[in-house]
């Protein structure tokens, strides 16, 4: 059994509703809901939009990461999502609303770089509202592959963000 960490993310309808129905299907069919996170209200990320409910996952999976995708992806298409962030011709992300997002942040053991898969996922460090919630679930904890706790990470981005509006 490995442990996998996903992301849930709501701006459409009854996001709250939407946050609880995706973890419910996440440990019926990805693996055992060890820990998650409180449910946090975010601005939008990439792309201008109402707000989104988030939460993060700790899982115990007997899955593959390839397996782990697939699961969240089905589920996602049951709660309705229609449109996955894509990339516009010059190659930059398109994000879209949604009733779910889950997203694979993190794999026991994984680091790869595909089309598909990249882990851990490569925006954590610069998504304040996830490392809020991964804090809440790892506190000061250094989590491999990573070589700094989470609440580095937030430390780091909040001084960039400073530093960007001066």
């Amino acid at each position: 059994m490995k442990r996998v960490v996903l992301s849930l993310g709501s701006n459409l309808s009854e996001r709250r509703v939407f946050i609880a129905k995706a973890a419910s299907a996440v440990g019926g069919k990805v693996g055992r809901v060890l820990r998650s996170s409180s449910v946090r209200e975010s601005e939008s990320w990439g792309f201008s939009s109402s707000p989104f409910l988030n939460q993060v996952l700790e899982v115990e999976t007997a899955l593959t990461p390839e397996q782990v995708l697939l699961a969240t992806q089905q589920i996602e298409r049951s709660l309705g999502r229609t449109e996955k962030s894509g990339r516009d011709e010059n190659g930059q992300p398109v994000y879209h609303d949604r009733t779910i997002d889950i997203d694979l942040l993190w794999f026991e053991g994984e680091s790869r770089c595909s089309d598909k898969l990249t882990l851990p996922h490569p925006h954590i460090a610069q998504r304040e509202f996830i490392l809020v919630l991964l804090i809440e679930l790892f506190d000061n904890q250094i989590v491999a592959p990573f070589k700094e706790s989470f609440v580095r990470m937030l430390e780091t981005l909040q001084n960039q963000s400073e530093k960007n509006e001066l």
